[in-house]
């Protein structure tokens, strides 16, 4: 039986507190072949389109948009947590289940008219995608789509950044939070 993406994936209960079903990627990326598989299958949907840059958000999407943007030949955008980046940054805050946190990019990270692929790890609520879609705007920037390997779509954050025009693509999805 071939193995798809999600096969890759193991689920720890109760992560990070009780009720929670944790989808951890490590387990795909320490695969040769699931990882590979990953970036390929990540790729597939933007080929031929212009990118001139990923954008990775902190953390696990910088693992996997740093692979896409070697397999595109294109530079690698890091959107980070507050306080990570040294240099002039702009700021984009965006609402956590308990509060708020802050994501930033360096203010010349990307220029005015670029296609940026935004790619990370999970789509839960989307606050965090929406945060760094304002950013490469803000910039002046044209996400082209956003590339994730698991969707949570019980979390809304698919229809979310639908509803901002964004192109969403998931590799596999899973049921429950």
């Amino acid at each position: 039986m071939t193995k798809t993406v999600k096969d890759y994936i193991r689920t720890i209960v109760d992560f990070p507190h009780e009720g929670i079903l944790f989808r951890d990627v490590t387990t795909l990326f320490a695969d040769p072949r699931g990882f590979r598989m990953a970036i390929d299958q990540l790729l597939t949907p933007y080929t031929g389109l212009r990118i001139d840059r990923v954008a990775g958000l902190e953390a696990r999407g910088f693992i996997l948009g740093g692979a896409v943007a070697h397999q595109l030949s294109t530079g690698f955008v890091p959107i980070r947590k507050k306080g990570k980046l040294p240099g002039a940054v702009i700021s984009q805050a965006y609402q956590l289940e308990y509060g708020e946190a802050v994501v930033e990019v360096h203010d010349d990270a990307l220029q005015p008219g670029e296609k940026v692929l935004l790619v990370d790890d999970l789509l839960a609520t989307g606050g965090t995608a929406e945060a760094g879609i304002r950013l490469i705007e803000a910039l002046g920037a044209e996400v082209i789509g956003c590339a994730f390997v698991v969707d949570l779509p019980e979390l809304g954050g698919r229809k979310k950044l639908e509803a901002m025009g964004m192109e969403v693509h998931a590799l596999c999805a899973f049921e429950g939070l």
